[in-house]
């Protein structure tokens, strides 16, 4: 291990480390096919699982959902039932964050409320991930479901 004696090394020595993590290897080096190979897979299994979750919302009833351009997570809009919007109501918190507070609860599912960006008056939002692993999406996807019909049908 390598002591590093003063804070100027060190932030020197961390921003090495960040430069050869963020720089790409210049074309026709030795590791640029294999970092195009990596970049390239990593990209499309992003891509993969954004459309499956996509697909997964805008199957479940009252979610609607856009497909993803350039971020890393979903923000569905959500119809939520009369009888959850009152619940929430009596709770002293928004419909939206209702919704994910469950989903947390009873599903372990980790969705932030559309409450706390500014989303238009009277509509309700949340905001998910597309980053589990691959071979992981189709059970987050199930999970969604299953709590979200439950959701859906305790408060209709």
């Amino acid at each position: 291990m390598i002591a590093i004696a003063n804070t100027a090394e060190w932030n020197s020595a961390r921003q090495l480390c960040v430069d050869l993590m963020v720089k790409s290897p210049p074309m026709g080096s030795q590791s640029y096919s294999m970092y195009r190979k990596e970049y390239h897979d990593v990209y499309e299994s992003l891509k993969r699982r954004s459309i499956r979750l996509v697909k997964t919302l805008n199957k479940l009833e009252g979610v609607s959902c856009q497909p993803v351009n350039g971020a890393m997570y979903c923000f569905p809009q959500i119809t939520l039932p009369p009888k959850a919007i009152a619940k929430a109501q009596e709770l002293g918190m928004q419909p939206d964050a209702l919704y994910a507070l469950r989903a947390l609860e009873q599903a372990g599912l980790v969705v932030v409320p559309g409450s706390g960006f500014g989303q238009k008056p009277g509509t309700w939002h949340f905001r998910t991930t597309f980053l589990p692993q691959e071979d992981e999406i189709e059970g987050m996807c199930t999970s969604l479901k299953k709590f979200h019909d439950g959701f859906m049908a305790e408060f209709a």
